[in-house]
C-alpha cells in the first residue's frame, strides 16, 4: 500500500504542475488579448466622431488618408466586407473590433500592411461571390430600399468587376447609361450579371439562351450588344 501511495504523490505533483502552467499560459494569452484590443479601441476612437462615437465618413476619409488609399479605392469597400459594417460610410465600434482581430491589426501600420492579404481573400472565388452581393446590400442606404440607381450600378460594377471582367462591364455600363427602360437595378439583376460575366461566352454570346431564366435586363443587353454587332 505505501508504494501504491509513494507513486501517486508525484503523479498528482506532476498534474498539478502542468494544471498551474496551463493556468499561466491561459492568463498571459488573456492578458495579451485584453492589450490588443485595446489597442484596436484607441485605434478606433482615433477617427471616431466625439458626438455620435462611430466612425463617419469624414473619419474613413482621415482613415484612408493614413492607409495611403483614395476613398473610393475597393479595399476599403473590402475592409468594410471584413468587418460586415451594416451602414454605408460608418463602422461601428462592434464591427471595427470584428474586422481588425481577424486582421490580426491593432495598429495603422498593420492595417496597411494587412490590405494586400484581405484582397487576396476576397478575390478567393469562394468570397469573391458573397463580397459582390455584399457590395450591393451595403449601397442601400434607405430603408426598406430594394434597388439601386443606374449611375451609382455603374460606378459599383466598375469598382467590384471593372478588373476581372473590363469588357464586359465597359459593354454593359454603356447600355445601362444609354438604354431608358430601366431606372434603377435591384438583387436579382445584380447577381445575374455576375454570373452572366463567368458563364457566358464573350462577345459572341454563343451559350446565351434566352430561355433560360435570366433576367430579362440581360436579355435586352445581349440583344442590344448583338444589333449594334451586326
Amino acid at each position: 500500500m505505501r508504494r501504491a501511495s509513494s507513486k501517486k504523490g508525484p503523479a498528482n505533483s506532476t498534474t498539478s504542475s502542468n494544471s498551474s502552467a496551463m493556468d499561466l499560459f491561459r492568463s498571459a494569452s488573456g492578458k495579451a488579448a485584453s492589450k490588443e484590443l485595446e489597442r484596436i479601441d484607441q485605434l478606433y476612437y482615433s477617427y471616431a466622431n466625439e458626438s455620435s462615437g462611430t466612425i463617419d465618413p469624414e473619419g474613413i476619409e482621415y482613415l484612408c488618408s493614413d492607409l495611403e488609399v483614395e476613398h473610393t479605392d475597393v479595399r476599403i469597400l473590402m475592409l468594410a466586407w471584413k468587418m460586415q459594417a451594416e451602414k454605408q460610410g460608418y463602422f461601428t465600434l462592434e464591427e471595427w473590433r470584428k474586422g481588425l482581430k481577424a486582421l490580426r491589426s491593432d495598429t495603422i501600420v498593420k492595417l496597411k500592411k494587412a490590405l494586400p492579404d484581405l484582397e487576396n481573400e476576397v478575390r478567393r472565388p469562394s468570397n469573391y461571390v458573397e463580397f459582390y452581393s455584399y457590395a450591393f446590400r451595403y449601397c442601400l442606404t434607405e430603408e426598406k430600399q430594394k434597388s439601386i440607381d443606374i449611375e451609382s450600378i455603374c460606378e459599383l460594377l466598375e469598382l467590384v468587376l471593372g478588373s476581372q471582367f473590363r469588357m464586359q462591364v465597359d459593354l454593359f455600363v454603356q447600355y445601362l447609361r444609354t438604354q431608358v427602360d430601366y431606372k434603377v437595378i435591384n438583387m436579382d439583376q445584380w447577381m445575374g450579371f455576375y454570373r452572366f460575366c463567368h458563364e457566358i461566352s464573350f462577345p459572341d454570346f454563343s451559350n446565351y439562351d434566352e430561355e433560360l431564366a435570366w433576367p430579362l435586363i440581360l436579355d435586352n443587353f445581349v440583344e442590344w450588344v448583338r444589333s449594334k454587332q451586326s
